[in-house]
């Protein structure tokens, strides 16, 4: 099949056309470089020795869409395109719901226009609610506190009424959970700009020396040792769990959701002390308050996805401090 992924220089976006790749499909790749990089288009060619259609463009401009389209004879898109930093987004609400939104509307106008109906969205943990019991399954009540959530739950509610208007559209909707990690290679991986807002890139950012410490929020949470507790995911697994969903939607007509996560939690200080302990580091780091909107615990309940993708995570905690670290050393 000849695959479009949106997003497709950014983190988990290029690791997805490294697979797709890999496995024999072909790839055309979107992306305005808003959070993406040309290093990551670069890496994937290397990872894959092929070269591949990439296209640098706006995903909101549907007319460019349509261009696309046109001209690849696409079968299925995957959508990972879209603003992502949760603090960001309490910052300049109008243009998360202004990019996430149009964005996703403008892609599945392009797609009636030129005949593709099979869509693989990436979603997120974002879009339950705090105050949900431990694990989370797709049941679970929805509702975010920032509006990067809320604009995860709407597209998902325009993509669940666009599949009853558009009888012949198949979309998957996959809520991640906490991707970490980085290629086995260490040519892609996650580089964000700026500092990050996420817990892995802090940790190996810090044991390159890039910050001079690493900073903890709270460690007073009703949790085993007071650290927040996350369920995080290998990026390679979460990849896997892309190519079994665009499988079912192959399949499939309609609209369905699945939690991509492994199922187990762990505590920021376990991820700290994992990361020196297989990577043989040690890192400075201090306590500081608790950050507004954080909560105790979120892990996955993975059972729809074990039992109607045939999905389970398979790398190790290890592994993902692993790669990371492989990753870090290759950045530029």
């Amino acid at each position: 099949m000849k695959i479009l992924v949106t997003g497709g220089a950014g983190y988990i976006g290029s690791h997805m056309c490294a697979e797709l790749l890999r496995i024999g499909h072909e790839v055309v790749a979107v992306d305005n470089f808003s959070n993406g990089t040309q290093a990551a288009i670069d890496g994937v060619k290397k990872i894959s020795g092929a070269d591949f259609p990439f296209y640098k463009a706006d995903v909101c401009d549907s007319a460019t869409m349509e261009e696309i389209f046109a001209a690849q004879q696409t079968d299925c898109v995957i959508h990972f395109a879209g603003l992502k930093a949760v603090g960001e987004s309490v910052a300049m609400p109008l243009e998360y719901y202004e990019n996430n939104l149009i964005s996703t509307m403008s892609l599945c106008s392009a797609m009636v226009k030129c005949g593709v109906s099979s869509l693989i969205f990436s979603s997120s943990a974002a879009t339950y609610r705090s105050d949900n019991p431990m694990p989370l399954t797709e049941n679970s009540v929805s509702g975010a506190t920032n509006p990067y959530g809320w604009t995860k739950i709407m597209c998902e509610q325009i993509l669940r009424d666009f599949c009853i208007a558009e009888k012949n559209f198949s979309v998957v909707l996959l809520r991640y959970f906490n991707a970490v990690g980085a290629h086995e290679s260490g040519l892609i991986g996650d580089c964000p700009r700026g500092i990050p807002n996420n817990i892995m890139p802090n940790i190996s950012q810090t044991a390159a020396g890039l910050h001079a410490e690493l900073k903890i929020y709270g460690n007073d949470y009703d949790t085993p040792d007071g650290t927040c507790v996350r369920d995080y995911i290998h990026v390679s697994d979460l990849i896997d769990g892309h190519v079994l969903a665009m499988d079912f939607a192959e399949k499939n007509k309609g609209c369905e959701v699945f939690n991509l996560g492994t199922g187990r939690g762990f505590s920021v200080l376990e991820l700290v002390q994992t990361f020196e302990k297989t990577n043989g580091l040690k890192l400075p780091y201090s306590i500081g308050p608790r950050r507004p909107g954080d909560i105790a615990t979120i892990f996955a309940n993975p059972e729809k996805a074990e039992k109607m993708l045939n999905f389970r995570a398979k790398k190790s905690i290890e592994d993902m401090c692993r790669d990371t670290w492989k990753f870090q050393r290759n950045v530029k």
